[in-house]
């Protein structure tokens, strides 16, 4: 996770490419979902710590 004080920034995004082929999800597939998926977490991650 990239972080700055305050604020999720995003994925370390090789991490998870790396995770996903660990779990067997072909690259093509991660390489698609996983930006869409980093958006809305770092979104709801953001508005949970601002409550």
């Amino acid at each position: 996770m990239r972080v700055l004080p305050g604020a999720v920034i995003g994925w370390d995004l090789s991490a998870a490419l790396g995770l996903a082929a660990a779990l067997g999800i072909p690259a093509p597939a991660a390489a698609e979902l996983l930006p869409i998926i980093e958006a809305v977490m770092v979104r709801k991650m953001n508005e949970q710590m601002e409550r």
